[in-house]
């Protein structure tokens, strides 16, 4: 066996194995820079208004009801008749539910931190189609009805942007601050004139709602039939939430989305009414919406390179090596260990040129001044510009197969498996007639070259 190859392959691998030290400390720092602008980002929303979430509008009525019960008298047969008074709330959805609503995106900078506000201009209208006797029957007559209001959660009521009134049938009305239900959380409500019991009643409502908030924009489809419709200028909507738009156009300039769901998909009575009775994880999780963050910002792109990195220093390392084989070189392990060490700064390079630029740019120039310095240093260690130039020329191919890689998200593992497979393919084709036994030896007839 060839010792002098099998120490020169090992000491490679040791080489690689201590060049994830400082990978993993950059890995490290992407963390606490990913970290510090997700502070960066809760203190502009705390200063503004976090993310929103639009619950109702719910038609509540409040009753006194009167309860009459015969009890025992302790020790004795006799019974009396003991009357009280129940108090509670009947909740009424909507049976058909509609918002338009176009939004508006806004970017908040602190320092070199960005945070991308909405501003979504929101009209509501639908109907309550109210039961006579408020569906109780011929019970009706032991209750008495406070003043019905209807209500409208909304999960951060600093972001709302304009003087919200009701109009309720051909009656304009004014919103008060609160929902007055624990139910529904933050949010205002109208009280409402009186109405008639007696009958079904038809109140037809609309209202306008301008709503500001960060990250994403959540509606609880509260309708027996609920149709919505947003509009924005973001062109990297996520469409969040139990229910997918049943139509989408995304473009460059921006999208279009619709929703329409019933009583049948989502179980809403269900839901409120476990809701009311103290169990609320239902009916606040059967939302929908978007989210208007990045889908893949410059640190978890910049997390994914590095975990490349292992697969790109050893793609990198093999290149070299078949230059010091095919040409009869003795590289020394120290310039192996300088060309890792530049590749390994490479991504320092990426993390902190991609907080002031655009990534693609921040990548762009990382690039090539890590391929620049390699060539420069390789012509000299390969004692050939033309080398030189064939590794910075390998090494840019392999910048670019990576950035694709970056880009690939749903055929990443694909393209790597392809990659790696290729590479060897080359290897094998490049060394099949090449002695390994006789790499290494220095016969007097072929001193080795030193750099």
């Amino acid at each position: 066996m060839n010792r002098s190859l099998t120490l020169k392959l090992g000491t490679i691998a040791l080489l690689i194995l201590l060049l994830m030290i400082p990978l993993l400390l950059i890995d490290g720092l992407v963390g606490e820079r990913q970290r510090q602008r997700d502070q960066v980002l809760q203190d502009i929303a705390r200063s503004a208004s976090y993310r929103q979430q639009l619950s109702g509008p719910i038609l509540i009525v409040p009753y006194r009801k009167t309860v009459r019960q015969w009890k025992s008298v302790a020790g004795s047969s006799e019974r009396y008749l003991e009357e009280g008074t129940e108090r509670g709330r009947l909740y009424f959805l909507p049976d058909r539910f509609v918002l338009n609503g176009d939004v508006r995106t806004e970017l908040r900078y602190r320092g070199i931190y960005q945070a991308r506000l909405y501003h979504s201009e929101n009209r509501i209208s639908g109907q309550f189609n109210v039961p006579a006797q408020y569906g109780l029957g011929d019970d009706i007559e032991h209750y008495q009805f406070d003043q019905a209001f209807i209500a409208v959660g909304i999960s951060d009521v600093r972001g709302i942007g304009n003087d919200l009134k009701l109009r309720l049938n051909d009656t304009l009305l004014n919103f008060q601050p609160g929902t007055g239900s624990d139910a529904l959380g933050a949010g205002v409500h109208v009280p409402l004139p009186e109405l008639d019991a007696g009958q079904e009643q038809a109140l037809a409502f609309a209202f306008e709602l301008n709503l500001q908030g960060t990250e994403q924009l959540s509606i609880t489809p509260v309708g027996r039939d609920s149709q919505v419709e947003l509009r924005s200028d973001w062109p990297h909507p996520s469409f969040i939430g139990d229910y997918l738009p049943t139509q989408r156009e995304v473009s460059g300039q921006g999208f279009t989305a619709r929703w329409q769901t019933s009583f049948f998909a989502t179980d809403m009575e269900e839901a409120l009414n476990a809701c009311v009775n103290g169990s609320c994880g239902a009916f606040q999780s059967r939302v929908f919406g978007v989210s208007f963050i990045d889908p893949v910002d410059q640190y978890l792109k910049a997390d994914r390179a590095i975990k490349y990195a292992l697969l790109f220093i050893t793609l990198t390392f093999a290149v070299f090596f078949l230059f010091e084989v095919l040409k009869r070189l003795a590289v020394h392990p120290v310039q192996y260990a300088l060309v890792g060490l530049s590749l390994a700064l490479f991504y320092l390079l990426l993390l902190s040129l991609s907080e002031h630029l655009g990534f693609a740019l921040a990548y762009g120039l990382s690039a090539l001044g890590c391929v620049a310095l390699n060539g420069f240093y390789v012509s000299s260690v390969l004692r050939s510009w033309s080398r030189g130039m064939a590794f910075g020329a390998l090494l840019a191919t392999l910048y670019g197969l990576l950035y694709g890689l970056l880009g690939a998200e749903d055929y990443a593992l694909l393209m790597g498996s392809l990659l790696v497979f290729a590479v060897l393919g080359c290897i094998m084709l490049l060394t099949r007639k090449l002695d390994w036994y006789g790499v290494g030896k220095s016969p007097a007839s072929e001193p080795a070259t030193h750099p």
